[in-house]
């Protein structure tokens, strides 16, 4: 377990991959967003991650969020060639923790999460922001079911369960993950500092993994930083056994129609926002949408 590991806490995790990549030129409009360029232009993602080891990230996150065997095969892929490009998102982030070890920390530990987004990321119409799927929990076991089987297998050290909007998705992923290899995170996306997104109590859900012998850490992500600190006392509470971790979103507002964002996260104010959510109890922190490279450079140096 993640638990007896010589870890030196706190973590500092990446910010949001798209953000990189998007600064690149890349083209992530698509159903499957970053994980698109697994097979189209992967050194951009190995020259993401790197942007981010260089901030200071200690732990950086695959491209396999909205990664799925029904998105790729959809797309025209195989189930084998489907497999292997879930394979190839962690190979990735390994062959980049590689380079910048050999080449300026030798010393460094890195460390690299599998990211699993929900399963309203792979139906890539905003639904992991409202955690109405509309199927059973026999559909949500059977699509993640896949993914995790796959990812066991690979060199991450750890599995991220990310963006969960759902209490009927942590309950799936609960019992998944009971006979799983790997430690994993688990992290929700909140509405305001009590509720998951689908309006179920983050209580509820950070009851349902608070004893669970393979979740090392619960948490939230691509949720706003005013929530976080509201959010750290529940887990507290509920799951005092845990490690936390918080990666929110920037914060800022997306209009539709001018396709912008308003508002513009401070890496300066993000430093002291961080600083606070560690001294609250946070261990594990960084960053999701619209956090980037420059906010993980202020956070680096957190004790």
């Amino acid at each position: 377990m993640i638990q007896g590991k010589n870890i030196n806490f706190p973590v500092i995790l990446d910010g949001g991959l798209s953000n990189v990549l998007e600064s690149m030129g890349c083209d992530l409009d698509h159903k499957l967003w970053s994980a698109r360029l697994i097979k189209s232009n992967p050194e951009a993602i190995v020259k993401a991650h790197l942007t981010y080891l260089e901030a200071g990230a200690t732990c950086i996150t695959t491209s396999g969020y909205q990664a799925s065997f029904d998105g790729f095969i959809e797309l025209g892929a195989s189930k084998k060639q489907a497999i292997q490009l879930l394979l190839d998102s962690v190979s990735l982030a390994v062959k980049a923790r590689k380079q910048f070890l050999s080449s300026q920390a030798p010393n460094r530990s890195i460390y690299i999460a599998a990211s699993l987004g929900p399963y309203g990321a792979y139906l890539a119409n905003g639904a992991e922001y409202t955690g109405d799927y509309g199927v059973s929990a026999t559909h949500l076991i059977r699509f993640h079911k896949e993914r995790l089987h796959v990812l066991e297998a690979s060199k991450a050290d750890f599995l991220a369960f990310e963006t969960i909007p759902s209490l009927l998705e942590a309950e799936v992923l609960s019992e998944l993950l009971l006979s799983s290899v790997k430690p994993s995170w688990v992290s929700f996306s909140c509405k305001d500092g009590s509720h998951l997104n689908d309006g179920h109590k983050i209580h509820d859900a950070a009851k349902i993994l608070a004893d669970h012998p393979t979740v090392f850490a619960i948490g939230v992500n691509c949720t706003a930083p005013k929530y976080i600190n509201k959010i750290i006392d529940i887990l507290k509470i509920e799951a005092p056994d845990k490690r936390i971790i918080v990666y929110p979103n920037s914060g800022e507002v997306y209009h539709a129609k001018s396709k912008s964002w308003i508002g513009v996260a401070d890496p300066v104010l993000f430093r002291k926002m961080a600083e606070e959510w560690l001294e609250n109890g946070a261990d594990i922190i960084g960053g999701c949408c619209r956090i980037g490279p420059e906010h993980i450079l202020k956070i680096k140096d957190l004790k």
